[in-house]
């Protein structure tokens, strides 16, 4: 009796949160979207072309916050921040193209989770190393589909557990990611879990299906139109989700937040280029100001929503600043386990239940390699490179006026805890890097309101050859390419998919490089990817001058997609020649 008393005295002294029995503990889903503007949801009220009816209802069931923010206007950053539920750039990962050791080394939300009983899930894009090994990071079930190509999975999409293996659902691949979730959701009804839903849309490439572009017809830019769509589709998995739970008897026992990873890209231009690939990906930043690889608002503010009936009151617009790092500590404290120091977020719980009405952050830290922002209250500084900005977002959310040179007070406040906060960083102080040509364009043309720049003359296609992590640039009598950062986690490669040769062929390469291994791999017709088995490699030398490859493609039926994977550092090219029985095919860049 007596150790029953005790029970109910603890009970009493720590009850469950508000819809929540105290032998149970919440489900949490996050939906994580990737370049999505923070006013591209029907919810905002500003676009009248979106249709998100169950995107709207998930935000009318909960929390609108108006001041969501992420921690970085890039991808890998902002999935690595919330992840961890830290600042990256305590760990160093400040910005793509970074080490993921540090990463490597955080405790993730689903690590975390794991300790309190959760089954725990990631479905989409992950961005943050091997696809293969999300398992290290927390994740028991794993369903890494970004693209529509197979992907790495351990279990279907009817709910069966297998060995973790790359699977082809031949799927779309947002439809494949809303199926997962609940093929997911039906593994884990009879527990608590903890799912990480991080859709591809409407990041490049565009490829949304007919069936959601019938639903945008008129006459419109057509990366608008793929963006509409494939935020639609974003919209039925939403749907579709929100309903299994509710059959289930889940929806009060489930905490949802949908928010994006940073601002859309818009290459200032927001140029209607055909295809899918790089650029402008169609979503929208207005009234915002700025894009993409900024921490001006339209880079970092994005759509953030909060739903959990029965404990978060519904039909709520918060104003208050709020953080994805917040999602970690919300999670953490809902789970009943015990609040790390190292957490940079709060749980938002009590604050959007109502129980607390005082804003959760004093203030909030940006760093993203040459920029550098603090907010506090409705006063944010902004650093790019040499260049500074004080902003009221209380009265200029669209950062038009600078008052740095009338509030001299608040900007040297502001700098001295924005430079204590980046003392606490891998590496230290404000700027890391100097800014780039493009950022200082950006920064011309949105914050200081000068013309916008001619409009840069596309060099990512060198007669259907493309550059992957690398850049490539026609240069005295070759085509000189250099890998870019994204080369570090993966071998930078030339993609052709203008091939027609059948059967086996010769492929000759004339090539300036250092040592290294250069190989060919091929994709046949009726072949959906790239498969195993299908590459050719041989060893080089670096020259005083130019030398010929010659590899033999032992390919069957008709090849109609190469990848020429090239030696590290810089590659000059003079010709790519094909021969076949039947057929040549040369493509010569002295020219």
């Amino acid at each position: 009796m007596r150790f029953a008393f005790l029970i109910l005295a603890f009970s009493s002294l720590f009850p469950a949160p508000a819809g929540l029995n105290a032998n149970e503990k919440p489900n949490i889903i996050v939906i994580y979207t990737d370049d999505h503007g923070w006013p591209d949801i029907g919810a905002a009220g500003i676009y009248d072309d979106l249709k998100t009816p169950h995107i709207n209802a998930l935000a009318a069931s909960g929390v609108r916050a108006t001041n969501g923010y992420s921690t970085a206007p890039q991808c890998i950053p902002s999935r690595a921040g919330l992840l961890s539920g830290r600042a990256q750039n305590r760990f160093g990962v400040e910005s793509n193209g970074e080490s993921m050791e540090g990463f490597d080394a955080q405790l993730t939300i689903a690590d975390r989770l794991k300790k309190a009983g959760y089954a725990t899930g990631q479905i989409g894009k992950w961005h943050l190393g091997p696809n293969n090994q999300i398992t290290d990071h927390g994740f028991d079930d794993v369903y890494s589909k970004n693209a529509n190509r197979p992907c790495f999975a351990n279990y279907n999409l009817d709910g069966e557990t297998i060995e973790m293996q790359m699977v082809d659902d031949n799927k779309y691949h947002l439809d494949a990611c809303s199926d997962a979730a609940l093929a997911f959701i039906k593994r884990h009804a009879d527990e608590s879990f903890f799912l990480y839903l991080a859709y591809r849309a409407p990041h490049v490439p565009l490829d949304a299906p007919k069936k959601y572009l019938d639903r945008f017809p008129g006459k419109m830019p057509e990366r608008r139109r793929q963006a509409l769509a494939m935020i639609s589709a974003m919209d039925d998995g939403v749907g579709a989700i929100v309903g299994d739970l509710e059959k289930r008897g889940l929806a009060e026992n489930t905490l949802i937040f949908y928010i994006g990873d940073n601002g859309a890209p818009l290459k200032i231009h927001m140029d209607d280029a055909p295809g899918g690939g790089p650029g402008w990906d169609g979503s929208l930043n207005k009234p915002m100001n700025g894009e993409k690889g900024m921490l001006s608002e339209g880079g970092i503010r994005v759509p953030f929503l909060v739903s959990w009936p029965g404990t978060i009151p519904e039909n709520q617009v918060y104003d208050h600043p709020v953080t994805t790092l917040d999602l970690a500590a919300t999670a953490v404290s809902i789970a009943g386990l015990p609040m790390d120091d190292k957490l940079d977020g709060v749980n938002l719980t009590p604050y959007l239940s109502g129980e607390k009405t005082e804003a959760p952050h004093e203030s909030l830290t940006w760093r993203w390699i040459a920029q550098a922002a603090i907010r506090e209250g409705n006063w944010k500084l902004l650093i790019g490179g040499k260049r500074e900005y004080l902003f009221d977002l209380k009265t200029d959310p669209e950062e038009t006026k600078n008052y740095l040179s009338e509030k001299p007070e608040i900007v040297g406040q502001l700098r001295k805890k924005l430079s204590a906060w980046a003392e606490d960083l891998d590496p230290p102080g404000i700027n890391t890097k100097g800014m780039s040509e493009t950022w200082e364009r950006y920064f011309d043309f949105y914050l200081d309101g000068k013309p916008a720049p001619e409009r840069e003359k596309p060099t990512t296609n060198f007669q259907g050859w493309l550059p992957r992590n690398s850049s490539g640039e026609l240069k005295t009598g070759q085509l000189l390419i250099t890998p870019t950062a994204a080369a570090k986690r993966q071998r930078h490669f030339l993609a052709q998919s203008g091939v027609e040769m059948n059967g086996p062929f010769t492929a000759k390469i004339e090539i300036s490089c250092g040592d290294g291994n250069i190989a060919v791999s091929w994709r046949s017709k009726g072949q959906k990817d790239f498969v195993a088995g299908q590459t050719i490699s041989t060893k080089v030398k670096a020259v005083p001058d130019w030398q010929e490859v010659e590899l033999e493609i032992p390919a069957e039926g008709e090849s109609i997609h190469l990848r020429l994977h090239l030696p590290g550092g810089k590659v000059g090219l003079r010709s790519i020649e094909l021969t076949g029985a039947d057929k040549k095919q040369t493509w010569s860049f002295t020219r």
